[in-house]
């Protein structure tokens, strides 16, 4: 009896298994990043939406509140490495957008690569530095490569890490010609998309297209303005920079809209039963990189225009493959461009932070500790690299120079904490060498990582813009939207390094090789 109640219990549990047939995988996967959107902004200015943007996505998708990046110095390279590999930067390799070369003690694009030329631009560009596989390159495997991938953004770098190495094609808008640009690492440049830069890119009609706000200037409320009349852009005006302005306004996502268009009508992106990948960036930052103090109206502006862009999106996917079909995440870089300085009227402390000047008086101490050499052989980006053949030469031990350097460090004004490799590496254990530890790649980074207090000004010795520290909490969204996902909204956060093992339980693939986060599998 015992044996017989066992195998009814087992051809009834099969039978059930059986009975629920598998979801079918999406037609269509849209990856929707919005660069420096920001949840509070989002919320803010929500009575200036209409109701098809983020209204809809609110009331249609599962939207968590707060998606949270697992480690420091996000920019927009790092942060859609991350989302499209489901790692940090200690593994994909991807640290920043620039970082300093070892081998020639030179600074680096993180897309650079010379062994692949440009089309529409002179750039040389190709994801050879993204050391992990992506969504993208999992979704070309396991198709055999029928699957389409196409990625769309106004940066080299988003376009690129989205694609990721296997992808058909990354476009991106030339900041000095406004044409839609791509790279020979992907193959031939797509007849449709030349075709777009022949008859309609932006360069065409940047001479008629003028900024002003969508709506009175009563309603723009929610950020102080200093200025009592409302702004106007020509972009024309400014004929040297006219793309690169154009290309930090919310008009640059109506473009990102119409490439994609041309991808999915012409470039037969979703029109099959195997799953393709558009991912797409938009852009919702401070207009020409200025400070929300310079740009209050325009902030706001561009999130009423952002929310007309998404809803163009959404009714576009609707039209061409039916939402039903699609897929849809959107989410956020994580980053905002650096605040102007703090006035002193207000008395709040800060500083001027040189490194240059650090990295000169530790080399001093250095030789005075350890005789004469150049023990300091470059610095870049809070980061200092100490001449390891030097060290090898005077038969010093690095760890040792490494924490005596780090030592030395904490003794400036403005330096909040000094990290030698050796601690992130091996050291125990905190939240915050946590997050610095999965920023830092130890081939890629330097020797020491000095983190600078808040409040203080990083001067850029190279002419570069002075970066003001800020260590505030940035709430970015991330919301799952079609193919049968449930509406609901999540308080609690997630981290961005569920995305791509998400994507790829929709899609019945592996995730990425470095992705080792469990997917989040209650959407449905």
């Amino acid at each position: 009896m015992k044996g017989l109640l066992t195998s009814l219990i087992t051809v009834l549990t099969f039978t059930g298994l059986q009975a629920q047939s598998l979801p079918t995988a999406p037609k269509l996967v849209v990856g929707l990043t919005i660069d420096q959107l920001r949840t509070d902004y989002l919320e803010a200015f929500s009575s200036l939406y209409g109701e098809r943007g983020f209204k809809r996505l609110w009331k249609e998708g599962r939207v968590f509140h707060n998606a949270e990046y697992t480690f420091s110095g996000v920019d927009r390279a790092s942060a859609m490495a991350a989302i499209y590999s489901g790692s940090t930067p200690s593994v994909n390799g991807i640290i920043s957008n620039r970082w300093m070369d070892v081998a020639t003690l030179r600074p680096v694009n993180s897309t650079d690569d010379a062994a692949f030329m440009g089309y529409y631009t002179d750039q040389t560009c190709a994801p050879t530095k993204l050391l992990t596989s992506t969504i993208a390159d999992e979704l070309k495997i396991a198709t055999q490569g029928k699957g389409i991938v196409y990625a769309i953004a106004p940066f080299c770098d988003a376009a690129i890490f989205a694609a990721g190495h296997a992808g058909n094609g990354a476009f991106w808008i030339n900041p000095t010609t406004g044409k839609w640009s791509g790279t020979t690492y992907y193959g031939e440049f797509p007849w449709w998309a030349s075709q777009y830069n022949d008859r309609q890119a932006i360069d065409s009609r940047i001479s008629s297209v003028t900024w002003e706000p969508v709506f009175p200037r009563g309603m723009y409320t929610f950020l102080p303005d200093w200025r009592d009349v409302v702004f106007k852009y020509k972009f024309d005006d400014d004929r040297n920079n006219k793309f690169r302005r154009f290309i930090t306004s919310p008009f640059v996502n109506d473009e990102v809209n119409a490439l994609a268009e041309e991808a999915i009508g012409k470039g037969s992106v979703g029109m099959d039963d195997i799953t393709d990948l558009l991912a797409l960036t938009y852009y919702a930052g401070n207009y020409a990189h200025k400070s929300v103090q310079e740009c209050a109206m325009e902030i706001q502006d561009t999130y009423v225009r952002l929310d007309r862009s998404i809803a163009n999106l959404l009714d576009l996917l609707d039209k061409k493959v039916g939402l039903q079909n699609v897929l849809i995440f959107v989410t956020s870089t994580g980053y905002t461009d650096s605040e102007s300085t703090d006035s002193g009227l207000y008395k709040i402390p800060t500083g001027e932070f040189h490194l240059n000047r650090c990295t000169a008086l530790l080399n001093m101490f250095l030789m005075a500790t350890y005789g004469e050499g150049k023990y300091v052989e470059a610095y870049h980006d809070q980061q200092i690299y100490l001449n390891h053949k030097l060290l090898e030469q005077k038969q010093l031990n690095l760890t040792e120079v490494q924490e005596k350097s780090a030592d030395f460090l904490m003794q400036f004004s403005g330096v909040n904490e000094a990290y030698s490799a050796h601690r992130l590496l091996l050291g125990s254990w905190t939240p915050e060498i946590y997050r610095i530890r999965n920023g830092y790649h130890r081939k890629r980074s330097g020797d020491l990582v000095i983190d600078v207090l808040p409040g203080w000004t990083i001067v850029s010795e190279n002419g570069n813009e002075n970066k003001v520290v800020r260590h505030s909490y940035i709430p970015a969204p991330l919301i799952f939207m079609g193919h049968s996902v449930k509406p609901a909204i999540i308080q609690t956060p997630v981290t961005i390094d569920h995305i791509a093992p998400t994507l790829a339980h929709f899609m019945r693939i592996r995730a990425p090789n470095a992705s080792s986060s469990a997917p989040i599998t209650d959407l449905r």
